[in-house]
């Protein structure tokens, strides 16, 4: 890994232009992407998107699309195998774009590369079934068959948050699914979505099968969503952004011919309940996990710790107690637990809901940025004593903050727990087995874990999405995640 941090290093400063139609795109504009742990460090210079270039991006896909839908599922499906296969191979590499230009702990980092080869693997594997989907019921004097198909051309924009997994995931789902593509990365983490794009060409992806064009989004975001031959967003970021992406697809534009399609991952204010009868070490080791794995950076990190009265002061104390063993510091240190957040503007925006915080409740860690670094560093920080109507427990950090309340009592916990427009992960310790069976039934969120922390998705294992506010429910990394990005076609022919 050391070797891999150095070899990416070496690459700082290089330029990566756009791809469009499989030949790069010289522009005239440049912006940079930074090492959040030490902004002076120029990770990559990337163009700077115009509105026409996003339509041409649009154009080339739409011109690539019949060729690259009529190709064999087969022949698709061996292309993205080809993608796991260089992932194994490069995977300290992408684990090291991940920590040097995402700010991501080595643990984190690998655990990111490692999600985006199970979701190439899965999604390769799932797009065999829907090739040869289960035959139908049979009427007398017929054959009948379903056949999936791709929908056209879709526009993939995913966050920096997951900059190589949730990219992978969308892009190939879409991709293996005989779909052409536009993909925009965030401008905070381009450089891995680049190295990413460098990879689909080394498996074979064929030139128009996929862009690559990196700029606003204003600027080239809503001209992506806006234009006519786009049939579908695949989006992951923020609630107000996902809204008005959604708002921006749902206007039929002249031309168009079809109601386009909407992937929406978005926001979360998830929320562990610890019940009076649960392991208090266990509860605590999960909350504190949650909260500040990747700086509590995560749509599914835990940002609301709510406590039954009888054990609130107990778990207060451990959770107090394990946040001062927390290390802070640059991504590249292995001994460092938790890195830094993105850039400044998350820096100020995470300090002033903790000055909010402290208005709203009593400071029990943390509070302020971390001295002495050059770097976005935030310490882990933890307010007690917070009210359901406080700032800090309705609105989405995306940052080393958790907010504590106290419940009366098991079923006051779980109205707590739902009382946000947000409905993405949730976690619930007890050792009654008919209060877990309650959680399955009244905790209303996408992905519940009983007796576990609330991060951790495992594709696979775990279809990511979530309720309300947290998007449309797209079950990433589950059996049906590829329908998102396939229509179906009934064929019914008459026995002669």
């Amino acid at each position: 890994m050391q070797d891999a941090l150095a070899m990416v290093r070496s690459q700082f400063g290089r330029t990566y232009w756009p791809l469009i139609g499989g030949k790069r795109r010289e522009l005239s504009g440049t912006f940079a992407s930074v090492n959040p742990s030490n902004p002076s460090e120029v990770v990559g210079v990337h163009g700077k998107g115009t509105a026409e270039d996003a339509q041409d991006a649009v154009e080339a896909a739409f011109a690539a699309f019949p060729g690259w839908s009529r190709t064999p599922a087969e022949d698709r499906v061996r292309m993205l195998f080809r993608v796991v296969e260089i992932l194994k191979r490069r995977k300290l590499e992408f684990n090291a774009w991940l920590v040097l230009e995402a700010g991501k702990s080595w643990n984190e980092a690998e655990a990111e590369t490692s999600e985006a080869i199970d979701f190439c693997d899965y999604y390769a594997r799932l797009m065999l079934r829907y090739a040869s989907p289960e035959p139908l019921v049979q009427m007398p004097g017929e054959r009948g068959h379903l056949r999936y198909v791709p929908l056209g051309v879709g526009v993939v924009i995913p966050p920096w948050n997951f900059s190589l997994a949730i990219l992978a995931g969308m892009t190939v789902a879409a991709l293996v699914a005989g779909n052409t593509v536009v993909i925009k990365p965030s401008s905070d983490t381009p450089t891995v979505a680049a190295k990413f794009v460098e990879v689909l060409g080394e498996a074979g992806f064929p030139d128009g099968s996929h862009q690559f064009l990196t700029g606003s989004g204003a600027a080239v975001g809503d001209t992506l969503v806006a234009h006519p031959r786009t049939r579908f967003v695949a989006f992951t970021g923020s609630k107000a952004v996902g809204l008005h992406i959604n708002q921006l697809a749902a206007q039929t534009q002249p031309g168009q011919l079809w109601i386009k399609r909407v992937i929406a991952e978005m926001g979360g204010k998830d929320a562990i309940v610890v019940a009076d009868d649960a392991d208090l070490d266990a509860a605590a080791a999960g909350i504190l996990a949650s909260a500040f794995g990747f700086q509590g950076q995560k749509c599914s990190a835990c940002s609301r710790a709510i406590i039954d009265a009888k054990v609130y002061d107990a778990v207060v104390e451990r959770l107090k107690a394990g946040a001062a063993k927390l290390t802070v510091g640059p991504a590249d240190d292995p001994a460092n637990y938790m890195g830094p957040v993105i850039n400044e503007g998350a820096k100020k925006s995470i300090l002033g809901y903790i000055e909010q915080g402290k208005k709203e409740g009593r400071l029990i860690a943390g509070g302020d940025a971390v001295p002495g670094l050059g770097g976005h560093f935030i310490q882990p920080t933890i307010i007690a004593d917070i009210e359901s109507s406080d700032t800090i427990f309705r609105e989405e950090i995306f940052g080393p903050v958790l907010a504590v309340t106290k419940a009366r009592d098991f079923d006051h916990a779980l109205a707590l727990a739902n009382e946000s427009e947000y409905g993405l992960t949730g976690a619930l310790y007890s050792a009654n087995p008919d209060r877990l069976r309650r959680g399955e039934d009244e905790f209303f969120v996408g992905n519940l874990y009983l007796n576990r922390k609330c991060t951790g998705a495992m594709v696979g294992c775990h279809p990511f999405g979530g309720f309300n506010m947290s998007g449309t429910d797209s079950k990433a990394g589950g059996p049906d995640y590829l329908l998102q990005f396939l229509q179906g076609k009934s064929i019914a022919e008459r026995v002669l």
